[in-house]
């Protein structure tokens, strides 16, 4: 009987996931793993991240999620080869990769080496916090592909960076560099190459001490009271903010500044 070939063993060996899922205490992470490709965005995966964006929202004992990409890049957008068959990575309700059009409610984090291109830009753009690599690239191509970045680009750029930067960035659809980023501030925390994923999992720690009920109305309101009128935002931020004054949290975050110790927070 002859023993196993190294392509026996690799032909045996299961396949790995599109998405990586991870949890570190009230962390999520989640990393992209289609290496080879740069992380492009398959069909497959876009449904994954979905699927644990759904779970990560319903759990109460998850307060932020951390979204990078293995191999040394975040996502070099589309999968163009699944394109050229006919297959949009795009997930009813949540659209292109299963977040841009509508992100967790709860807070995350992009952490990001090598590119962050195309829809791997705009997957950035839907995040709340940005960690990169100093070697890290963004850009919307689109145009120099006769197509628009209309997974979010074209939407939220200006809102992230000044009006006439998004607008050159999107016209020429050249590559930006994270520290250029940086310096308006799109990137909360640059890196040295190979550490992002280190310091975006050291903020998400910082930012999961707080209380859950309270990170996800605060970024709730934030994102949603953008066209408030005057008149209305008070009154209408009690939806999000009402729930968290009348919380068991709330009371728990009382007693634990009393008691002078850390709170344990239960997400209810």
């Amino acid at each position: 009987m002859t023993s196993p070939t190294t392509d026996d063993r690799a032909a045996e060996a299961p396949e790995e996931p599109d998405l990586l899922v991870e949890e570190r205490g009230r962390v999520l992470v989640l990393t992209m793993n289609r290496p080879a490709s740069k992380n492009a965005m398959s069909m497959a995966m876009a449904h994954q991240i979905a699927e644990a964006l759904e779970t990560f929202d319903a759990r109460p004992d998850l307060s932020v999620a951390v979204i990078t990409g293995s191999g040394g890049t975040f996502c070099a957008g589309m999968d163009l080869k699944g394109f050229a068959r006919g297959e949009r990575p795009v997930v009813e309700g949540r659209g292109f990769a299963g977040i841009v059009k509508q992100p967790p409610t709860k807070p995350i984090i992009a952490a990001v080496e090598g590119y962050a291109l195309a829809g791997g830009f705009e997957i950035v753009l839907c995040c709340d916090l940005v960690v990169a690599s100093s070697t890290a690239t963004f850009g919307l191509p689109e145009v120099k592909r006769g197509l628009t970045a209309a997974a979010g680009g074209l939407l939220r750029l200006q809102h992230r960076v000044p009006y006439h930067l998004a607008m050159e960035l999107v016209l020429t659809g050249r590559m930006w560099p994270a520290a250029d980023a940086a310096e308006v501030r799109l990137v909360n925390v640059l890196t040295e190459p190979g550490e992002a994923l280190t310091a975006a999992l050291a903020l998400a720690d910082e930012v999961a001490a707080n209380a859950p009920l309270a990170l996800a109305a605060s970024k709730q309101v934030l994102v949603q009271s953008v066209d408030w009128s005057l008149d209305d935002q008070f009154g209408r931020q009690e939806q999000f903010v009402n729930p968290v004054r009348e919380s068991a949290d709330a009371k728990e975050g009382a007693r634990a500044f009393v008691e002078k110790r850390p709170a344990r927070w239960t997400g209810a």
